[in-house]
């Protein structure tokens, strides 16, 4: 009885801090959302009347960043990098954007997200600008730092390490930028900026939103849909070291590509070593029988959030022969208004992020930047419902049947049971001391930032989420 003691004092805790959470943001927040509208409305800039007043502070610096990754995480570092802005005092450069990864889109930020918009609705926060004053010359190394900040740091850092450095540099260019703050152990104003930026602040372009709603709108017009964030592209697998289901010339073009990126650290990678731990994206085949299992029939609406999948529709053959009404963007709408977006994956990304969050359900089969933004996105929108896969779990599951160990009942009912309580739904994230890693992710659940759900809609998710029925097909 007294073991238990902790555990019961740790969930009483978790639950209080969300309902304080609620409360608190209900107050600071939900000004923002009659200010700017919930996010992915497309909607003209507010007026000037309607902005928040500018603050007024004396700036010790100048901020520019460059991100680095995909859409998803670029748009979490900006998050952090305005949050880190706002705590040293310092003008923040409109961040430049990732041209450099395997996907080498050329997007600059106001290609993606509104300018505008960004700079205006954070202007009782932090003074942005779009570029550096002329005085401060790109190469000129006696003004200008270039570095990258230590990762999974917290405010002490930014204080301590960061902050000194103006005293010599009047600008500071944090040249990489992901996981550049922690997780936990953050100031509640902080971690609510982070929230006001991610999901007010950072605004798809009106040109964006509108396509982006116009597949929504698509695809609700036929039904319920699913959206599957089918994480089977090249550089995912290349990445990764994932071949289970390629051919061994498959498996050797995407080793070379590994090796082609000599920022890609890992190069010899034991594939199923890396299976068996979780660590691989679900394969086609994989997913469509993952899909039945959890009780999805034949007739579901089906859109595929992903790029390019690896193999074409060769590999796409045994998902859409089990769930023919499988559908992409380039499906939905026509060549002529897609063209203008191809070749930039980011903004194919933004396209996918807004029908994700939009959808009935999501579903991603790998827990990458995707898949933890759009998650993070739904949660704050109501704790819309996502299926989280526990892919160890599964693959325990799906070799056990395909080797014709167990029945598909039997696995079937595995694969809910082990699925019943992976719905998102209100919690605390897990903390794992000087482990910042393995930790849940910040922006996957922002628990601080669920302003737009009240105390009795958590209530009643907390309540509902402990019935054993399996109800995610239904």
């Amino acid at each position: 009885m007294a073991r238990s003691r902790p555990r019961v004092w740790l969930l009483a805790g978790c639950a209080a801090v969300l309902l304080w959470a609620s409360v608190a943001q209900l107050v600071a927040v939900g000004r923002l959302i009659l200010l700017f509208g919930l996010a992915g409305d497309a909607g003209p800039s507010p007026s000037p009347s309607a902005l928040p007043p500018p603050r007024i502070y004396k700036s010790n610096g100048y901020l520019k960043i460059s991100c680095n990754g995909g859409l998803n995480q670029m748009r979490s570092e900006i998050c952090d990098m305005v949050a880190i802005a706002r705590l040293l005092n310092l003008t923040m450069v409109v961040p430049e954007l990732d041209k450099r990864s395997f996907w080498a889109d050329q997007s600059n930020f106001g290609d993606i997200f509104d300018v505008r918009h960004f700079i205006d609705s954070l202007r009782d926060e932090v003074h942005i600008i779009k570029q550096l004053p002329d005085s401060l010359g790109p190469r000129d190394s006696d003004i200008i730092l270039q570095m990258p900040p230590v990762s999974w740091s917290d405010e002490k850092y930014y204080l301590n390490q960061i902050l000194p450095l103006f005293s010599k540099y009047s600008a500071i260019h944090f040249n990489k930028t992901d996981a550049r703050l922690a997780n936990n152990g953050i100031s509640t104003e902080l971690q609510l900026l982070r929230c006001r930026v991610n999901f007010h602040a950072l605004k798809f372009t009106h040109q964006i939103e509108g396509l982006g709603n116009k597949l929504a709108h698509k695809l609700r017009a036929k039904g319920s849909f699913v959206a599957l964030h089918l994480r089977y592209e090249m550089d995912m697998l290349a990445f990764s070291g994932c071949n289970h289901g390629l051919s061994p010339e498959e498996a050797e073009e995407l080793k070379k590509m590994r090796y082609a990126y000599p920022w890609w650290r890992d190069k010899e990678i034991d594939s199923q070593t890396k299976r068996s731990q979780g660590l691989c994206p679900l394969t086609p085949q994989e997913t469509s029988l993952i899909l039945k299992a959890l009780g999805f029939q034949k007739d579901a609406l089906i859109y595929i959030a992903a790029g390019e999948i690896y193999g074409g529709d060769r590999r796409l053959e045994p998902l859409r022969a089990a769930f023919p009404k499988l559908v992409r963007k380039e499906m939905l709408l026509d060549s002529e208004v897609l063209h203008q977006f191809q070749n930039h994956s980011s903004q194919m990304a933004a396209l996918d992020f807004i029908v994700s969050t939009a959808s009935d359900v999501f579903i991603p089969t790998f827990d990458g930047n995707m898949a933890k933004l759009v998650e993070g996105h739904r949660r704050f929108l109501g704790f819309r419902r996502s299926v989280v896969l526990d892919r160890r779990k599964l693959v325990e599951l799906l070799d056990l049947y395909t080797n014709k160990t167990i029945s598909w009942n039997n696995f079937a009912a595995s694969v809910q049971e082990a699925h019943k309580n992976r719905v998102a739904q209100p919690s605390c994230r897990r903390k794992f001391e000087n482990r910042p890693k393995e930790e849940d992710y910040f922006y996957a659940n922002p628990h601080e930032c669920l302003a737009n759900s009240s105390m009795g809609d958590i209530a009643l998710q907390l309540s509902q989420s402990k019935r054993a029925t399996f109800l995610l097909a239904s």
